[in-house]
């Protein structure tokens, strides 16, 4: 028996005849850029997240980039972010030539710790970009209240969270700005890489779509530069009909979540050796199951040698990369930690409860 960590066919198998009907749609109006289903899309995510205007595009690393030129972010500007995510979060920050600033997380949700954000707000602070790590909401609260103190912008990393929530919203709609990805693997996933920008204020939500067309939406008389940042027209078409299985799915993957739990807790394996990740009773939505282990290297091998497909996120921690330089190792010890330790494993929607029985057994007789 072998049990992958994804299985798309699973998902997008029961939906191809909805699929082939949307794409072939779009093959005959033959509108393959900013054809209406785009802005049909936009309107049900806005809609569907509580944000007041979505802005559909290309991935969710440019959906990153888009809202920080749109924040005006210069050379020389300080972007606070967490160094325990993937590395678009602080790429597009330093691709803009600002700097990105980072602080630890907790150990027990990944996500920035609010009490260790404002030591690092300086003169050059312009804006903090909290990560919804693996499918749960960051503190955003006190984020949002630290920020507004220090008027300072939040664009909302949501990238693996679609769908999740917390105290003071939904994942995305609770910033200035939030950031959504697509890619195939997510929560809610096209067949390609495609993003969205979600917005509160209209005024930026409208220059940020006259910068996902190089800054003009009309192609006739360019006032700043922008970039091809535009989402196809099929992707948001077939993202139509998958927005509509998001909740069916997201409740799946907290059922599995908790099935899980209940097997790790019935063991009796939990404790130094291995921790299971907590389940939150406001909206995680395990876009990755993620368990802790000193013994990851080991465990990891025993589960692939066994049929479990598994895998890491994040081997390391960002401000270890040569491309951030100022930082050494120690700088940030729970980032740290938890790059050594993290595991995935299967918690996809379809997932047959057979399944989830079987790769807890073999975690289980890893620990025994």
């Amino acid at each position: 028996m072998r049990v992958p960590l994804y299985d798309l066919k699973a998902q997008n198998g029961p939906l191809k005849a909805q699929i082939l009907a949307a794409i072939d749609n779009v093959m005959t109006h033959q509108r393959f850029v900013m054809g209406e289903e785009i802005g049909a899309f936009e309107s049900e995510m806005a809609a569907y997240c509580g944000a007041g205007h979505a802005v559909a595009v290309s991935s969710g690393t440019d959906a990153l980039l888009l809202a920080l030129m749109a924040n005006d972010v210069r050379p020389g500007d300080e972007i606070i972010t967490s160094p325990f995510t993937f590395f678009a979060t602080a790429g597009v920050i330093h691709r803009l030539g600002a700097k990105p600033v980072f602080v630890d997380i907790d150990p027990e949700t990944f996500n920035l710790a609010p009490g260790r954000l404002e030591e690092a707000i300086s003169s050059n602070t312009k804006g903090v970009i909290p990560v919804h790590m693996y499918g749960r909401c960051a503190q955003m609260a006190e984020i949002l209240e630290i920020a507004e103190r220090h008027r300072l912008f939040v664009v909302e990393d949501a990238a693996q969270a679609v769908g999740a929530r917390v105290g003071p919203g939904m994942a995305g709609a609770m910033g200035d700005v939030g950031c959504l990805s697509f890619y195939p693997t997510k929560n809610l996933s096209a067949l390609g890489d495609a993003g969205m920008v979600l917005a509160k204020e209209g005024a930026l939500a409208e220059r940020m779509r006259k910068l996902r067309i190089h800054g003009s939406p009309d192609n006739s008389e360019y006032h700043e530069v922008g970039g091809n940042f535009r989402m196809d027209t099929m992707q948001a078409a077939v993202l139509s009909i998958k927005l509509k299985r998001l909740e069916e799915w997201n409740a799946k993957r907290r059922q599995n979540a908790r099935k899980y739990q209940e097997r790790f807790e019935s063991s009796g394996i939990i404790g130094e050796r291995f921790t299971p990740p907590s389940i939150p009773n406001e909206g995680h939505v395990f876009h990755q199951y993620v368990v802790r282990t000193p013994e990851r290297g080991a465990l990891q091998e025993h589960l692939l040698r066994n049929g479990v497909g598994c895998a890491v996120y994040y081997s390391s921690p960002l401000h270890l990369h040569p491309c951030f330089d100022g930082y050494q190792q120690g700088d940030f010890p729970e980032s740290e930690a938890a790059a050594a330790q993290v595991l995935s494993l299967p918690v996809y929607p379809e997932l047959p409860d057979e399944d989830i029985d079987f790769v807890a057994d073999a975690v289980i007789r890893f620990f025994e």
